[in-house]
């Protein structure tokens, strides 16, 4: 801005770049500016589950689970996810669960049958104890208890049972 200040004897230099500079720097400032309100007041937002529609009123949802590497991306977690994923609460015959493996493992598709075997057992049990953590291995090696429907030795029974399947 000093430099449209200037006595002119003294700006030899072309005066549109310069002017073409200023504009870009005054709006990348009100840019900055109005990203800056976001700071100021954040939006908060609230989940209302009552106003949902009933359950054969829901959309079908997919669920797309990519992995390419065995090597660089361990099966285990990639199986967590994916019981993670048919364990949601959601109609299970509208939730729909995709394993997509890039590099075609054979070890990949024996532990989705596996995982598939798993789920079997653990998806009822999270949704009869109300079990909000649904990844069986953060369940497991997690010491503190998880905020579910717990009902003293039964519960105790079908977790021990849960644990050695």
């Amino acid at each position: 801005l000093s430099f449209f200040f200037q006595h002119p004897k003294n700006t030899t230099i072309p005066t549109l770049p310069w002017l073409l500079i200023f504009v870009s720097e005054l709006l990348l400032s009100l840019a900055w500016l109005f990203t800056q309100s976001y700071c100021w007041r954040p939006v908060t937002r609230t989940v209302f589950p009552e106003r949902l529609p009933a359950d054969d009123k829901l959309p079908a949802i997919d669920v797309f689970i990519c992995t390419a590497d065995p090597n660089k991306e361990p099966i285990v977690e990639v199986m967590n996810t994916v019981i993670s994923a048919m364990a949601l609460d959601y109609p299970p015959e509208k939730l729909h669960v995709y394993v997509s493996d890039d590099a075609g493992s054979d070890a990949t598709l024996r532990c989705t049958k596996e995982a598939w075997n798993f789920a079997r057992y653990w998806v009822p049990f999270c949704r009869k104890y109300d079990l909000v953590t649904a990844c069986p291995d953060v369940y497991f090696s997690s010491s503190e208890v998880d905020s579910g429907n717990f009902e003293g030795s039964e519960f105790k029974a079908a977790r021990t049972k849960m644990e050695v399947i």
